[in-house]
């Protein structure tokens, strides 16, 4: 993703590594397919629209607006491409293509007038995608993920309840245990109904319904979205220097790109999949089971009934929070490593690893210090591991191309 840390040249590395006749184990062969579709730009056979639905973002002006890193079109693009790399279902790919086309709350990067082209984009991703990309483009995301759910949680509130709910459907299904009084499944309630919760357009000022599915997709699009874009000029913005990104800040003369050091936004994101966890796939799965087994009839359907939602494979498929000192801490470790540690790097990797292990790059930077010194096997293992961690994250191409320099590691790995 473009956010990932990187920062030593293509060149050199793949010099480096191909001097060693390096090799990585096979990943799975339709992830290796997917990568390898990204990597060469052949976009139809990922998905036979998409090259047409880039070119109406592109005629449209998405790659005249600046967005962060790039422009706003390869923003698009490469959330879509997280998404996708996630397994996350069309729909929600789609709306991740043209999740901002509407503008949002936070900017005014419309391409589309929603009041005159909902129908053009309908048109172009269908009714259930344009009607996501829609609402995201009208709720309050800041207020309705982190101010009313997200902050209502601390770190080790948010751990013990992902260990408290472990058992919990296993029990619902294999016992029929639907225990509401349980301290997680209570504290959800009162931050997220059963029914969704109703929202202000920021827009129209009108009530807005978003049921808790349509609250997964946008956990899920908020996941793609930050790991794709944050830097650490954002932590100067927000005074993000504890690492838990509360928005403190409104530092608006903080000059892009600031120093370039990785952003501190992996807290944050590994709280929405904690969060993610506990009300898409354990409770819901918990009320799903209650009402075929108590009330004896079908579950009913809702107008996003056919949306299905996926489990990223961060964070130990969104089970762990990374605790914002450990985060810190492996950014600076990482940070001394690259900048001045040549004599120190093989120790600062490796607490930057320890503190961090939900990070690839700093791996692949260990492999490196490791097929320096002539370490192959220890090379193999540390750049297999960055490598997976990487690809779990949707890494496929990015503002500093990661998977380019990981595809020449070796053949084998996409062959």
């Amino acid at each position: 993703m473009a956010a990932f840390w990187s920062i030593w040249s293509t060149d050199t590395y793949s010099k480096d590594v191909e001097s060693t006749k390096l090799r990585l184990p096979l990943w799975p062969l339709p992830f290796r397919l997917l990568h390898r579709l990204f990597l060469r730009g052949e976009l139809e056979s990922v998905d036979k629209s998409l090259p047409s639905l880039i070119a109406v973002l592109r005629s449209a002006g998405a790659g005249e607006c600046s967005h962060k890193h790039g422009s706003f079109l390869e923003h698009l693009v490469d959330v879509y491409r997280i998404l996708k790399m996630w397994k996350a279902q069309n729909s929600v790919c789609l709306c991740g293509l043209f999740h901002s086309a509407y503008s949002i709350a936070y900017v005014n990067l419309a391409i589309f007038d929603a009041s005159t082209g909902r129908d053009v984009v309908r048109g172009h991703v269908g009714e259930v995608a344009e009607r996501l990309i829609h609402l995201f483009c009208v709720v309050p995301r800041q207020t309705m993920i982190h101010d009313n759910l997200l902050f209502k949680y601390s770190d080790s509130e948010l751990i013990e309840h992902l260990k408290l709910s472990e058992t919990s459907p296993k029990n619902a299904t294999e016992n029929g245990i639907f225990d509401r009084n349980e301290p997680w499944r209570k504290k959800l309630r009162v931050l997220l109904t059963e029914d969704g919760i109703v929202v202000e357009n920021i827009k129209s000022g009108e009530d807005v319904l978003i049921t808790r599915k349509v609250m997964g997709v946008f956990l899920l699009m908020s996941m793609a979205d930050y790991s794709d874009q944050f830097f650490g000029y954002q932590d100067l913005l927000f005074d993000n220097f504890d690492g838990k990104f509360k928005f403190l800040g409104d530092n608006y003369a903080t000059l892009w790109p600031g120093d370039g050091k990785p952003g501190l936004w992996m807290n944050s994101i590994s709280k929405i999949g904690a969060v993610y966890t506990l009300i898409l796939i354990r409770d819901e799965a918990i009320i799903i089971e209650e009402k075929k087994r108590v009330n004896d009839i079908k579950v009913e359907e809702d107008i996003d009934e056919d949306l299905k939602l996926v489990v990223p494979p961060v964070f130990e498929n969104c089970t762990k929070v990374l605790e914002p000192k450990e985060q810190v801490e492996a950014r600076d470790f990482y940070w001394e490593a690259i900048c001045n540690g040549s004599e120190r790097a093989e120790e600062l990797l490796l607490r930057c690893c320890e503190k961090n292990p939900f990070v690839g790059e700093p791996h692949v930077v260990l492999a490196q210090v490791y097929l320096n010194q002539g370490r192959y096997e220890e090379g193999d293992k540390e750049a297999e591991k960055g490598v997976i961690l990487m690809l779990e994250w949707g890494e496929s191409l990015g503002q500093e191309n990661v998977m380019g320099r990981i595809d020449r590691l070796g053949k084998s790995f996409v062959a």
